[in-house]
């Protein structure tokens, strides 16, 4: 690490064992190194002060100048700042504090990251935590712009500069009104649901991925309705407009407006969705950041992630 124009820590520490022992190879046995680049060190330093740091005798080895004497005196004293600079960035980087980001990705954001939020923070409350709602085009911009550190999200399409983490698989589920045709299935398979209308939450990622659900059995659902509102999609099939597919279950059987819903797990060979934490790969993951990917991992998915039963 570079301390001016002209010299390193390394080369300070290469003085101060020269000054130390009275020789150069003494001193480079105790620093690890050969004589010539300990050597070496001493001249650039002389070099940059313009005076000769050490008087060079034979049979007597190294002794300070008093112009080396002064500069070994400060020497030890940059040396000794920068052990207690080192000590002091190892006590931060492994202290749980300090601002945390978290994005989440808007369809399931209310019903996971308020409460793993109060968790963490009830655990660590030295932890700023800030969150933000996005699709997953915009959590993944907002990594690579820093501005946010972590996203709790899907792995749809995941980008390879960002790595993630998974915690939880979700099986797809259809959501049905309560007098729909198809209400007291123990499941229901695409090709049963393709006859009928269709809410297709038609988010960036999640909407090819429920399309795709179809595209794999070879059908094309019935799409009636478009929205990017999960509560709104919720109510349009408690209301009648069509079924549709989702991953996480609701906390609640019944839409905003009060109307029931039903839940369905789906047929077939379906992948589920994976939730877990994306981040930026070259990244380095401070304490911080560790402890809320160990707090997820502990408290993640929500209870009951699957359809609840059909009693």
């Amino acid at each position: 690490m570079p301390v001016s124009s002209g010299f390193t820590l390394r080369q300070l520490s290469y003085l101060v064992a020269v000054g130390e022992l009275g020789s150069v190879a003494r001193a480079a046995e105790r620093v690890h190194v050969s004589a010539p680049s300990v050597s070496a060190a001493i001249t650039q330093i002389e070099a940059r002060f313009g005076v000769p740091l050490f008087v060079r005798r034979h049979a007597h080895g190294l002794t300070p100048t008093p112009a080396g004497r002064q500069v070994l005196v400060q020497a030890r004293a940059v040396l000794e700042e920068a052990r207690r600079l080192d000590a002091l960035a190892e006590k931060i980087a492994g202290q749980v504090r300090g601002p945390l980001d978290v994005g989440c990705l808007s369809t399931f954001a209310q019903i996971v990251l308020p409460r793993v939020r109060r968790s963490f923070v009830a655990q660590f409350p030295e932890v700023a935590v800030r969150q933000s709602e996005r699709d997953q085009q915009a959590l993944i911009a907002a990594l690579r712009a820093a501005e946010i550190d972590v996203a709790l999200t899907y792995d749809l399409e995941v980008p390879p500069d960002l790595a993630f983490e998974p915690l939880h698989d979700l099986p797809p589920y259809a959501l049905l009104p309560a007098g729909h045709a198809l209400v007291g299935r123990a499941r229901v398979s695409p090709a049963e649901l393709a006859p009928h209308p269709m809410v297709l939450l038609d988010l960036p990622h999640s909407g090819p991925y429920f399309l795709s659900i179809f595209a794999e059995a070879g059908i094309s659902p019935q799409i009636a309705e478009r929205t990017h509102d999960m509560e709104v999609m919720k109510s349009l099939v408690a209301n009648g407009f069509g079924y549709s597919i989702a991953n996480i279950r609701p906390t609640s059987d019944r839409a905003a407006d009060g109307r029931r819903l039903v839940f369905v797990p789906l047929d077939g060979p379906a992948r589920p969705m994976r939730m877990g934490l994306m981040r930026p790969r070259a990244a380095h993951v401070g304490a911080t950041l560790r402890a809320f990917i160990d707090h997820c991992r502990a408290h993640l998915p929500p209870d009951g992630a699957g359809p609840p039963s059909l009693s």
